[in-house]
């Protein structure tokens, strides 16, 4: 139990290296940049560590340090590891960009502090092993956020942002209060693995299901879903290391919250329905959006709301090993993304090379579908003989599917006309890669959350019915994305782009329902 404490020396590195500056001589404000690296580097090795004492004494809670199940603990198993590891890496990469990022800047000092602060937040809400310390540590991560959201406080847009973020923050967070209350009350205790052993059995009732819905309210919020999404696409006033900041841990929270409580919301299938509702309308509209954005930035965030709408969704069809999985990938790709978005128009025009451009026609489209779910299928047959893909959930096959929609898009450009053999071939040789190495990480990650994630329940007709809705519309968009350039310049398709690209509004009416609009300098100082 003492080495399973372990991971709690990682937030406290952090805090340490955050108030160095302000009770230290000596310490200058480059000198505490540079030392906020070196503890970031510090909590990785801390979390490296961490993953060895797990493989060696198994999944295990650590002592409490607090009376009556109020403090802190840890919950050391598979989830918490990986979480702990990604956090710390990315949270190395933000802080080491933010040093020579915002080197000179007047407040750095300040904004590093709250970078510590914030991501020692994550790390005691990723390593909770009592939900006291889940609840006060998510409330931590946003009080935090919202400090970095107003690095610049005297921009109107930040502000406006930041009050959004603000409300929405605190909803979502009456709403985990709600639910730790609930669990608490049901199953008399706080510890988080006695809450899930007891949960897994299907006791609970009805206070049980009132915390899963809490719980998903809380995480579609915190996620920023649909129509609460809007904050998200405005932290571009935030500096650039916020935007990739929010990858570690923090709008991903509601993913994470849902697969620590992943026994808890298997409990009720009609919230598990409306995340699938909530996060599939969420991916689908945040992906539409993107590809009429006009900047580099904003078609990220547009993807990061996009992405973490598949998140909610795969968690809504119980696929909690594959949300865990989306997770780290996507915030490993997207916190690059982030940081080298300022590269991006040079790296296009580096690579963009002059010649006809293969448009796929119908035809050609149609016969990438095909051959893309042909593919798919045969990959999956031969994986399953060496890798037991026997007896797979529907539900994974469905997301496995809806992934290689993906794929056929790329295959069209090699299925056109005017394309040549070579193109053709590249397209096809990738669409197989990409289907193997999606299958063998959806294999592997089964395979390490295994007794520590519950397995998919049996898909019923409630689920069989979100298990076709989901797969039409995504192949439906997939399609209308496919052949694009058959369709974009009729007249209907420009007005619906100049639609898309506002958001359909939903922006200016969020703004207008919580006076985002009338906020001025003057109140500024409220919102810090």
């Amino acid at each position: 139990m003492l080495l399973n404490a372990l991971p709690l020396l990682a937030p406290l590195f952090l805090l340490a290296a955050a108030f160095a500056p302000r009770f230290l001589q000596g310490v200058t404000v480059r000198k505490g940049a540079l030392l906020a690296e070196q503890a970031t580097l510090g909590t990785i090795a801390i979390a490296v560590l961490s993953a060895i004492v797990l493989a060696i004494n198994d999944s295990g809670d650590s002592f409490l340090i607090g009376l009556f199940g109020f403090g802190l603990s840890v919950r050391l198993d598979i989830v918490s590891v990986i979480m702990l590891l990604l956090v710390t890496f990315i949270g190395w990469v933000v802080v080491r960009y933010a040093r020579t990022y915002l080197d000179g800047e007047e407040r750095q000092d300040a904004f590093t502090f709250w970078l510590l602060a914030t991501l020692s937040a994550v790390l005691l809400l990723v390593q909770s092993g009592n939900v006291v310390q889940f609840v006060g540590a998510w409330i931590a991560t946003s009080m935090c956020l919202h400090k970095l959201l107003l690095f610049y406080p005297e921009r109107v847009a930040a502000q406006r942002a930041a009050h959004k973020k603000f409300v929405i923050a605190r909803i979502g967070d009456v709403a985990v209060i709600g639910a730790a209350i609930l669990l608490i009350s049901t199953y008399g205790t706080t510890q988080i693995s006695s809450i899930l052993a007891q949960a897994g059995q299907g006791t609970g009732g009805g206070l049980a299901l009132g915390a899963a819905a809490l719980l998903a309210l809380a995480a579609i919020l915190k996620s920023a879903q649909f129509p609460t999404h809007g904050w998200l696409t405005e932290v571009m006033e935030a500096p650039t290391p916020v935007s990739a900041l929010l990858h570690a841990g923090v709008v991903n929270a509601g993913g994470f919250a849902l697969i620590r409580f992943a026994d808890v919301m298997l409990l009720s299938p009609l919230v598990l329905a409306i995340l699938v509702m909530v996060g599939g309308f969420t991916a689908l509209f945040g992906g539409l959006v993107m590809l009429t954005q006009p900047t580099v930035k904003a078609s990220l965030a547009w993807s990061t709301i996009a992405q973490m709408g598949f998140m909610i969704l795969q968690c809504g069809l119980a696929l909690f090993p594959l949300a865990l999985l989306h997770i780290v990938a996507h915030s490993l790709y997207k916190a690059h993304a982030f940081l080298s978005a300022g590269n991006a128009v040079q790296n296009v025009a580096a690579i963009r090379k002059p010649g006809p451009v293969a448009v796929p026609n119908l035809g050609a489209v149609t016969r990438a579908f095909l051959v893309a779910l042909v593919i798919y299928g045969l990959v999956y047959l031969v994986l399953g003989l060496g890798f037991d893909f026997g007896g797979k959930s529907p539900q994974a096959v469905a997301l496995g599917a809806i992934l290689i929609f993906g794929v056929a898009y790329l295959l069209a450009q090699g299925f056109a006309d005017e394309a040549p053999r070579a193109l053709t071939q590249r397209t096809a040789a990738y669409a197989a890669t990409v289907t193997v190495s999606y299958l063998v990480l959806q294999r592997a990650s089964e395979w390490l959350t295994a007794g520590t994630l519950p397995s998919t329940p049996q898909a019923g007709a409630l689920e069989w019915a979100l298990i076709l809705l989901a797969m039409f519309s995504f192949g439906l968009v997939a399609l209308a994305q496919a052949t694009l350039p058959l369709w974009s310049y009729h007249p209907a398709a420009q007005g619906l782009r100049v639609h898309l690209s506002n958001g359909l509004y939903i922006n200016a009416i969020s703004d207008r329902v919580m006076g985002g609009w009338k906020r001025t300098s003057s109140n500024k100082g409220a919102a810090q």
